[in-house]
């Protein structure tokens, strides 16, 4: 978190679009912190996008590049979907939290990585000594593994000052 993931897929967006490629953005549509049809930056960066339930909803999307924000919202049920846009020869453009709050691989990385083309891991700061962010801590006193929110529900950590969530 707070590393500039949705700021990263919003500049290859507008990029894409700017060289004339056809994008659909989409966001889990239990995202709605900022905007129910937008993805929205922590900053303020704001672009529409179309909230889906699941990314079998995307399958009907007639796009060069299909671009999903918060990836991770939709765990494993998101792999299939993607293959299917993959394989029909969209292209497919995830940002998402790699690492849970206890540290463990966050679905549905586990599956995409070993099938992406390209992969760009970003890191924020350590809001404890200011080193490269590796880890999201959850601030929030809940166990269950997804949860949205923002500042002020969970910090951005290196790996030496993050604590992670017991089970």
């Amino acid at each position: 978190m707070f590393a500039g993931k949705t700021t990263a897929l919003c500049e290859i967006v507008t990029r894409k679009r700017a060289q004339g490629v056809r994008v659909m953005v989409l966001k889990p549509v239990g995202d709605t912190r900022y905007a129910a049809d937008a993805v929205v930056t922590h900053a303020g960066q704001c672009m529409p996008a179309v909230p889906v339930g699941t990314l079998d909803e995307a399958l009907t999307i007639e796009a060069d590049l299909v671009a999903i924000d918060e990836v991770h919202f939709f765990g494993h049920a998101a792999v299939a979907p993607i293959d299917a846009l993959l394989a029909r020869g969209t292209s497919v453009t995830v940002a998402g939290c790699d690492l849970d709050h206890f540290g463990e691989v966050f679905a549905p990385f586990d599956a995409l990585l070993p099938r992406a083309d390209a992969v760009r891991r970003i890191a924020g700061l350590c809001s404890r000594c200011g080193a490269p962010s590796t880890h999201t801590e959850r601030l929030l006193a809940t166990r269950e593994r997804v949860v949205v929110g923002g500042i002020g529900d969970f910090v951005a950590t290196c790996a030496a000052c993050f604590r992670p969530m017991v089970r």
